[in-house]
């Protein structure tokens, strides 16, 4: 769990943080890659760390990626370029990619997948817990100390986990015949999940998808797809088994995790985002609006792995988490902000959806996998939640930039963000400028909730498997 919120805290903590960095390197070009680097980074190792944690043992792959992660870390607080920081940060990601999944994959080697959905929503508390924890403990490290501190924090937090996980993981299984290494597979995911992700990042900071940047990015990850599959079919220990791709409960699965990670990462955006610009407060204020998304998290978790526990089936579980994704979206979009409580109460209950599909879906996804090929299932699991996540903020900070009307190149703006920027320039209208906002976002929020009827197709049509375990 210490790896979780290590890796989850460092998505959350360094926001705040932008502001100062900027100041210091006077460089706003390549300010959006100190949090998007480091997100591409993690997502692309985080199904090679699942694949060489089957081959060569998981607690040697998590003490690679949690000292590569601490190491980055002190070289983040050390920059003294924003080239320097955005490289940092990528390698901090790579890091991240290890300890996010690898953690997860060990739950699966110990616990029966009847017990994991209990152990998954201990997980969820701790992405909770850093979703509070970051935004208050940056701000307070960024205003009273430095926002170097914001990763020299990370040197005791990851030597300790590291040390700790180092004696108490000393027993974990380690697989014990000849590994092949698919090199060629390897690269060809890390072309093609880069180019991906760096296309859609890109749309996300306001390039058009008919972009000659964008297409290209688009195209070469396709090919590289293309050519990716094509090889995996082939090869003897491959990178991604196709295999894992014929089980219908898995594929499902995975959707699930894709749409509810589109879900929850594209309004933990915008949410702040909507109420900051409709009512003009600060952004401090704006993040405690976030606080009843991360409390809804755990609750979720915590009583769909009970349920999954008790009951030994995840579909239920995961198709009410589903059908009540929709509907509190809905209610968002309609409910003004100025009904604070009423907002609240639509994020809480989007926070519990995303508790009850997140880790149940996971374990879904594990329980149809055999047992050599847990860590790629489980991989697989967080890379389609981190392509949902992407997509998400991609497609509806482009949608709301349609809504609005593009304000400038970023490069010349005084946020370094043209969704930052459209929404000052309309709000700035002289004319009814924060109902243009207001409206822009409802019809916004009407098309997320149309987007989340898809997850709930997908949980319809899941197989209602009982989970192996005690009986």
């Amino acid at each position: 769990m210490s790896a979780i919120f290590l890796g989850a805290l460092d998505q959350t903590i360094v926001a705040v943080s932008m502001p100062a960095i900027s100041a210091q390197f006077s460089d706003v070009e390549l300010l959006a890659w100190v949090i998007s680097g480091y997100m591409v980074a993690m997502t692309i190792a985080t199904p090679i760390y699942g694949k060489l944690g089957d081959l060569y043992g998981r607690r040697r792959m998590i003490l690679i990626g949690m000292g590569v992660f601490t190491g980055a870390s002190v070289l983040c607080g050390l920059a003294q370029s924003m080239e320097q920081l955005v490289f940092a940060r990528i390698v901090q990601g790579l890091g991240a990619g290890g300890m996010v999944s690898v953690s997860q994959a060990i739950i699966g080697d110990v616990v029966p997948p009847r017990e994991r959905g209990r152990y998954q929503g201990y997980f969820s508390s701790m992405y909770a817990a850093a979703s509070v924890a970051g935004p208050v403990v940056g701000g307070l490290m960024t205003e009273h100390l430095s926002w170097r501190w914001v990763f020299w924090l990370n040197l005791p937090l990851g030597l300790g986990a590291w040390l700790f996980m180092r004696k108490t993981l000393a027993g974990l299984h380690t697989p014990q015949r000849q590994a092949r290494i698919d090199y060629l597979g390897t690269v060809l995911m890390i072309v093609g999940l880069g180019s991906l992700l760096l296309g859609i990042t890109e749309v996300g900071q306001g390039l058009a998808w008919t972009s000659t940047p964008v297409l290209s990015l688009l195209a070469t990850g396709a090919l590289a797809a293309l050519i990716f599959i094509w090889h995996e079919r082939r090869f003897i220990e491959p990178l991604l088994p196709m295999r894992l791709f014929a089980d219908r409960s898995a594929v499902l699965c995975w959707c699930t995790v894709f749409f509810t990670s589109f879900q929850a990462i594209s309004l933990s955006t915008l949410a702040p985002l909507r109420f900051q610009a409709v009512t003009g407060q600060g952004a401090d204020t704006a993040a405690l609006f976030l606080l009843p998304l991360a409390i809804g998290l755990p609750i979720g978790a915590f009583f769909g792995g009970r349920h999954t526990a008790r009951s030994g089936r995840f579909k239920p579980v995961i198709l009410t988490g589903a059908a009540l994704m929709p509907v509190s979206v809905l209610g968002m979009a309609y409910t003004p902000v100025s009904t604070l409580w009423l907002s609240c109460l639509f994020m809480l209950l989007t926070g519990i959806a995303s508790g009850l599909q997140f880790p149940t879906s996971l374990v879904g996804a594990q329980n149809a996998a055999a047992a050599g090929d847990i860590g790629v299932s489980t991989s697989t699991t967080n890379l389609f939640r981190s392509l949902g996540g992407a997509v998400g903020i991609a497609l509806m900070s482009a949608l709301l930039l349609a809504l609005l009307g593009p304000a400038g190149d970023s490069a010349t703006s005084p946020h370094g963000n043209v969704l930052l920027d459209s929404l000052a320039a309309a709000h700035a209208q002289a004319d009814g400028g924060r109902n243009q906002v207001a409206d822009a976002f409802t019809l916004l929020f009407c098309i997320s909730a149309a987007i989340a009827l898809l997850g709930l197709a997908a949980a319809l049509a899941m197989p209602n498997r009982l989970l192996r375990g005690r009986g």
